[in-house]
């Protein structure tokens, strides 16, 4: 597992010790960078259900200014902090152990404003996927914001939800990648 692009290209990161987490491969990552915009010119983004961090580590290495991990797993949490320190990117980041739900309400008090979520629990928590609504209706995500969600093929999520459409679905494997858009004021349809 490496940064795939940015600045801290081609740095390895730690995998979460143990079989708790599924790391995002480096292909499929690739692949999500390049569906949602290779590079990015500032802003937040949320890293749900993190793991090793990948996903925003990779963000902040091309470009997004602030990420906010979660993760309620602490060998997960470490192993954040461990790769953020070997991509000297810690400034940049947040790490939280805690659930995701609690997060996002952590993070309204906040009034955290996010253009990009990273939503890769695991695959049994299929309720898990709401948290993309929650959030638009908590007002921490950005109504030009996108959503990232990992999950297993037998998983079928829905194409629109209250807040976002689906604009891309790609299978890698067993897994699907589902790039959700904001679909704006009042939940009109995204052209």
């Amino acid at each position: 597992m490496r940064v795939v692009a940015g600045i801290a290209k081609g740095l390895q990161l730690k995998a979460v010790p143990g079989m708790s987490t599924r790391p995002t491969t480096d292909k499929v990552k690739e692949s999500v960078f390049n569906m949602i915009g290779p590079f990015f010119d500032g802003g937040a983004a949320l890293d749900l259900f993190a793991g090793s961090g990948g996903l925003g580590i990779e963000a902040l290495s091309r470009g997004i200014d602030r990420v906010i991990f979660t993760d309620k797993d602490r060998k997960a949490v470490e192993t954040i902090r461990a790769n953020l320190e070997k991509t000297r990117l810690k400034d940049q980041a947040e790490v939280y152990c805690t659930d995701a739900d609690r997060a996002l309400k952590v993070m309204k008090k906040k009034e955290v404003q996010a253009r990009l979520m990273f939503l890769d629990p695991p695959y049994h928590m299929e309720k898990a996927y709401e948290l993309m609504d929650k959030a638009a209706e908590l007002g921490i995500m950005t109504e030009d914001s996108i959503v990232v969600c990992e999950h297993a093929k037998e998983v079928d999520l829905k194409d629109t939800t209250r807040f976002y459409v689906r604009f891309k679905k790609e299978l890698y494997g067993s897994t699907i990648i589902s790039i959700y858009r904001h679909r704006g004021e009042e939940g009109a349809e995204f052209e």
